[in-house]
């Protein structure tokens, strides 16, 4: 397993893992403890799109997240969200999927969204937080086309959820 920082955000970490492949089929490891030493996961969600479907901008204050595509491909884009920051709405972009198998980690005040490019997908959350999970009504939520962020999705009308609208 490698952890490389993403060139433009180095805060971002890229996990490239290891895969072993046989005539049985692939087995890697996702996260591994000595090299998340001070993260401990404590949830661990799934979702489900298909092609077209476009989900986020979307973070909290407290939330770390190690996202992966298991299955399909998805075009993610992770956003500086740190009022602070020389880097403030400053974006990177990454291609996931179960080919590739890498994983983002996404530490609090990034926004993260993602695209599902392929017939369908499944995309992993797992999370760090200390107290209770900060759920829709706590996290902050851009428009997916806001001027500010100015990210030129390759879609011109995404499958969007209400509150993505």
């Amino acid at each position: 397993m490698k952890i490389l920082s993403d060139r433009k955000l180095k805060e971002i970490k890229i996990v490239k893992p290891e895969i072993f492949k046989d005539f049985r089929g692939e087995i890697w490891t996702k996260w591994e403890k000595k090299f998340f030493k001070k993260t401990k996961f404590n949830l661990s969600k799934f979702t489900t799109s298909k092609r077209n479907v476009l989900r986020g901008f979307h973070g909290d204050q407290k939330s770390w997240k190690l996202v992966s595509c298991i299955k399909g491909e998805v075009l993610n884009v992770v956003v500086d969200y740190r009022k602070g920051s020389k880097n403030y709405l400053k974006y990177s972009t990454f291609i996931l999927n179960d080919k590739n198998r890498k994983s983002i980690l996404i530490p609090p005040n990034f926004l993260n969204s993602w695209l599902c490019l392929t017939k369908d997908c499944i995309y992993s959350y797992d999370y760090y937080f200390n107290g209770n999970y900060n759920d829709v009504n706590n996290q902050i939520s851009i428009k997916w086309n806001d001027a500010k962020i100015n990210f030129k999705w390759p879609i011109k009308k995404p499958i969007l959820s209400y509150r993505d609208k």
